[in-house]
């Protein structure tokens, strides 16, 4: 662990980034954690699409910034299979009808999928420091999912789960002229949920809990469990019989450190959605609190998974305020480079270092393009009076996602102000395409201060 005290790995704002996207490929994971360190975060969660391929450096250069890593990854299914055993289809969520969407949900009944998870968490913990732990969306699919079709688990882990508890047939979801027709068996439907729910808990706690599960080989990693909350008439009920989710009865069984309330895809996708949206989540957190009056509550949004609902920075403001006004300890949001702010505001470089006789670095508060046609400008300065500024030309620039090594033979020896004309972001990198690119605005100038050290 990086040494950051429990409580700073649990309050104030953080953030979820996925480093497979494109915005963070070629580039450094020092400048990966500069941005992040600039953007004000000191909390990172690291989406974990493959448990065995982990950038380890950016973990690293995350700790070296003071910034605490939560390793999350997901419960119910995986986004890649190259890296799962050869039979892994075997695992497979039965559902009602193939949603085709490119997630691959796996049966929280099968038994060997859950010792390979077990073991995939444990290693990836011992290989990796990562501070924390949680398991996103371990519940079952989905939100009004069997008027929908998109409804599991209905494969056959979990109809013999079912028959061995309750010594019947699992109900029957489709056809209303079915004897057991879920509808016309409300008491073994009712049964049906309460397995459900114990599913997703006992799953959860394995993975933390289990023998060689994640707290056995690294007993001072902070574990955080996650739950659905959503803006609707019923809404506890609605998600414990849609998709085996009670935090409370989750919370008692695995004990975690924090717990994180998820918004759900029929809040998030809404394009006027309002940033105090969460006030009406207090129906989902009262019953927490009630329950574990001490433990500490997090709230997870969604800032851009869609091109209708980006969100501005202004919202994200605002719904931080709510977040904090409601006494939640922290929040995150899905995720950092899909904000609105990325396409809406212009690169503004946020500090210059001197690391040499001959060499500034000049970091930025978003990726720039190595192909803008820039201008340096040096402002020396001095007690009595400014002198002249040199508009420099032969300026040698290296790029790194967000910083630009400047260098130059004999820079200024008094100190100076650096000016950066013409550097643009860039939107060849966004996840949405056809915004126009960003520059820096005219006139910009910061103060340059001293490092004896390069690699920062």
């Amino acid at each position: 662990m990086n040494g950051n005290s429990t409580k700073s790995t649990l309050q104030g704002p953080s953030i979820q980034i996925d480093p497979l996207f494109p915005y963070y490929l070629n580039r450094t994971a020092e400048s990966i954690a500069d941005e992040i360190k600039n953007a004000g975060y000191l909390i990172v969660h690291y989406f974990v699409v493959n448990e065995y391929n982990v950038a380890s450096d950016l973990i690293d250069a995350f700790h070296k910034r003071g910034i605490s890593v939560w390793a999350m990854v997901i419960g119910n299914g995986t986004f890649d299979t190259r890296h799962l055993p050869i039979h892994w289809q075997d695992w497979r969520m039965g559902m009602l009808k193939d949603p085709k969407d490119g997630f691959e949900r796996l049966s929280l009944f099968a038994p060997d999928y859950i010792g390979w998870k077990k073991a995939a968490l444990s290693q990836l913990v011992q290989e990796n420091p990562f501070d924390g732990i949680e398991i996103a969306e371990p519940y079952f699919p989905e939100w009004d999912g069997i008027r929908r079709g998109i409804y599991g688990d209905v494969g056959h882990f979990a109809s013999e789960a079912f028959h061995d508890e309750c010594g019947m047939e699992i109900p029957d979801f489709t056809n209303e002229q079915a004897s057991n027709y879920y509808l016309n068996t409300l008491e073994i439907y009712r049964q049906w949920i309460s397995l459900r729910v114990r599913a997703v808990n006992e799953f959860v706690d394995e993975m933390i809990n289990g023998v060689d599960g994640v707290r056995s080989v690294r007993p001072d990693i902070l574990v955080a469990t996650w739950s659905l909350s959503v803006n609707a008439p019923n809404a506890l009920e609605k998600v414990k019989e849609w998709q085996g989710v009670d935090a409370v009865s989750m919370i008692g069984l695995v004990k975690p450190d924090i717990h994180f309330l998820q918004t759900h895809w029929p809040d998030w996708v809404q394009r006027l959605l309002t940033p105090d949206y969460v006030k009406g989540y207090e129906v989902f957190t009262a019953q927490i609190r009630a329950a574990y009056p001490n433990l500490p509550l997090g709230i997870q949004t969604d800032i851009g998974s869609l091109s209708g609902m980006v969100r501005s920075r202004g919202w994200l403001n605002q719904f931080q305020n709510t977040v904090f006004d409601l006494g939640y300890d922290t929040w995150s949001a899905y995720e950092y480079h899909l904000g609105g702010y990325m396409s809406a505001e212009p690169p503004i470089p946020l500090y210059a270092i001197r690391t040499g006789e001959e060499e500034l670095l000049i970091s930025f508060n978003k990726r720039i393009d190595p192909k803008s046609n820039v201008t340096i400008i040096i402002h020396p300065w001095s007690n009595e009076a400014t002198t002249e500024v040199e508009i420099v030309t032969d300026m040698r620039l290296e790029f790194d996602g967000n910083r630009v090594w400047a260098r130059k033979n004999h820079l200024p020896t008094v100190s100076f102000d650096v000016e950066v004309r013409g550097m643009k972001d860039t939107p060849s990198l966004w996840y949405f395409k056809g915004n126009k690119a960003n520059e820096v605005p005219q006139g910009m100038r910061i103060r340059v201060q001293y490092s004896l050290h390069r690699s920062l």
